[in-house]
């Protein structure tokens, strides 16, 4: 399966909608790395993809289908810091909730409500 087969999965999504998600997700910034582009077979469970390059196709994979509810499960636990702040500025624009989980401060500092969970003993 290819990068761009990936994120579409069977799905038809205009040229336009498709450039949105990976632009957004910031797959647009490593593709060109790849020698076929978004033609480039992933291979099993993405194995030619680094784990940020694999988050970031995840990303555009379930923005491209326009969400009204995103959960991202340490979706950018592999992509540097930069990239990541880029990626939830992006996330912005989207008429959704966003629900963030994550172990990196620095990822949830901007979130209308934190909500904190620790682990519970007796």
């Amino acid at each position: 399966m290819s990068v761009k087969e990936n994120i579409m999965l069977g799905d038809e999504f205009s040229e336009e909608e498709f450039d949105k998600a990976v632009k957004k997700a910031k797959v647009d910034k490593f593709i060109n790395l790849l020698d076929e582009g978004y033609d480039t077979i992933v291979g099993e469970r993405g194995s030619k993809l680094s784990d940020g390059q694999r988050q970031r196709v995840a990303i555009a994979r379930a923005l491209i289908r326009n969400p009204k509810v995103l959960i991202l499960d340490e979706a950018t636990s592999g992509v540097d810091s930069q990239t990541e702040e880029e990626i939830f500025e992006e996330l912005k624009e989207y008429d959704m909730t966003l629900i963030i989980i994550s172990h990196r401060l620095s990822t949830i500092r901007k979130a209308d409500k934190v909500v904190s969970i620790k682990r519970w003993r007796r």
